[in-house]
This record gives C-alpha cells, structure tokens and sequence, in this order.
C-alpha cells in the first residue's frame, strides 16, 4: 500500500527535481527550503528517494509520513508522523 510522505530538504529545488525524485508535488518554502510531497510505495522505494537526495549533495531536514492521507497529497489538515534526521539526533 502506498504511503504519503513529505521530505523536507535544505535549498530551493527547480520543478524538474519533483519528476527526478519520483514524482512529488514541490512546495518552495519562504525560509530557503524545499518540501517535497508525493506517494511512496514501500521502505525500500523510500530509501532510493532519500538516496537521490543524498547523491545529489541535498541537505536532508526531515522525513514525515502523512497519515491518513487520501488522493490529495497537498492537503495540509492530515497529521503528520515524523522522523528525526541526524540533525535532530545532535
């Protein structure tokens, strides 16, 4: 079953980089940032994603998975179950 995540990352990203990565919805944040939203279909396809972003020589900030999410992705009134990054781990 697919998962909705959205994959917060450092820097703002060209729309190109959505398909690249999978497909996500993009959302330019005011403060430099980039959210990436978009299904996910297992761990494993996950961790290829988080792969990219890492080769591509991308700050990764968060990962959260949207519970609860249906067909709309972008809708911001889900929760959220978030898991720390290295950098919450400091």
């Amino acid at each position: 079953m697919e998962q909705i995540y959205r994959i917060h990352i450092g820097g703002r990203l060209a729309d190109h980089w959505a398909e690249r990565l999978g497909n996500f919805y993009l959302e330019r944040q005011e403060d430099g940032t980039t959210v990436l939203t978009g299904e996910i279909v297992d761990q494993s396809a996950l961790h290829g994603v988080i792969a990219c972003i890492r080769d591509f020589g991308l700050p990764l900030l968060s990962v959260s998975r949207v519970v609860g999410a249906g067909a709309d992705s972008r809708s911001t009134d889900r929760a959220v179950e978030s898991f720390p990054t290295n950098r919450d781990r400091r």
